[in-house]
C-alpha cells in the first residue's frame, strides 16, 4: 500500500518509493507494478499525474483526482510558481552554497523520441544547491586515501530530464547510485560496503499556492529509516525532524 502524505478534494500525494515507475511505459513492458494504477485501485478512483518523478528517485508524487484539476495544476507548475525540494548524497566536499545556470540538451530516447526533433537547442536550466553535511571515510579508493560525502540540498527552477543530477555531475559532485550520469566505482563501492542500492536522491518537499483555496500548501515526505541510518553512520543528525 501506497503512503498518502497529502489529500484534499482535489489532489493526493504520496511518497513514491524508490523503483517505482509513475506509470505504464512500453520501454519498460515487463514492469506490472505502477504509482497510478495502485493510488487508483488504493482509492478506487481515477488519478491523474502532474508531475513525475524518475524511477529511482523516491518522494512527493503529486495526483489530481480529476481532468480538470490536473489541468489547472499542470498551469502552477509551467508557470514554475511550485517549489521543489531534493536531498541528494553526493561524491565529494561539496560547495556550501552555488547556483548551476548550465542549459541542458533534452537527453531523447532512442525508441520513445524516435521521431523528436534530433537537433533542437539546449534549454535553460537553473539549479540552487545548498550543502547540509560532509563527512569523510578513511578507506582508500582508487587514487584517493579516503571517501568524501556530502548531503546537499537542491532546489531546481526549471524541470528539466535529469536536471539535478546532470547538474551536480557538472559541479564534479555525482549522486551516489547513479548509473548513467555517476560515478560506478563510488556506486559499487557504497554498494558494497552500505548495502544500498538505489538513487541517493529524494524529492523530499513540494510548495505551491492551491488554485482553488489559495491557501500555500506544504507537502513532505520523509527520508526513510534506511536513509536515516546511514545518516546515522556518516555522523550526520539521524531524525527525519533534521531534514524538514
Amino acid at each position: 500500500m501506497l503512503e498518502i502524505i497529502y489529500q484534499d478534494e482535489h489532489y493526493v500525494a504520496i511518497n513514491k518509493p524508490s523503483g517505482l515507475l509513475v506509470h505504464r511505459s512500453f520501454l519498460d513492458k515487463r514492469e506490472t507494478q505502477f504509482a497510478m494504477q495502485m493510488l487508483r485501485d488504493q482509492l478506487g478512483q481515477h488519478v491523474f499525474p502532474v508531475h513525475r518523478l524518475d524511477r529511482p528517485t523516491s518522494g512527493v508524487l503529486l495526483f489530481a483526482l480529476s481532468s480538470e484539476a490536473a489541468r489547472d495544476m499542470n498551469q502552477i507548475f509551467i508557470d514554475g510558481t511550485v517549489q521543489k525540494r531534493y536531498l541528494a548524497l553526493v561524491r565529494g566536499f561539496a560547495p556550501q552554497d552555488v547556483y548551476v545556470d548550465k542549459p541542458l540538451k533534452e537527453q531523447l530516447d532512442k525508441i520513445a523520441d524516435k521521431f523528436a526533433d534530433q537537433d533542437k537547442a539546449p534549454q535553460e536550466a537553473q539549479t540552487q544547491f545548498n550543502c547540509l553535511h560532509q563527512a569523510t571515510l578513511n578507506i582508500p579508493l582508487g587514487k584517493y586515501p579516503s571517501i568524501r560525502y556530502s548531503l546537499v540540498e537542491c532546489f531546481p527552477k526549471t524541470g528539466r530530464k535529469h536536471q539535478i543530477r546532470r547538474h551536480l555531475n557538472h559541479l564534479n559532485h555525482p549522486i551516489i547510485g547513479d548509473v548513467n550520469h555517476g560515478d560506478n566505482k563510488q556506486n559499487h563501492f557504497f554498494q558494497g560496503h552500505f548495502g544500498i542500492r538505489r538513487l541517493m536522491l529524494f524529492a523530499t518537499e513540494l510548495k505551491f499556492l492551491h488554485p482553488y483555496s489559495q491557501q500555500p500548501i506544504t507537502i513532505r515526505a520523509s527520508l526513510g529509516e534506511e536513509m536515516l541510518n546511514l545518516c546515522k553512520q556518516l555522523g550526520w543528525p539521524d531524525t527525519e525532524k533534521d531534514y524538514l
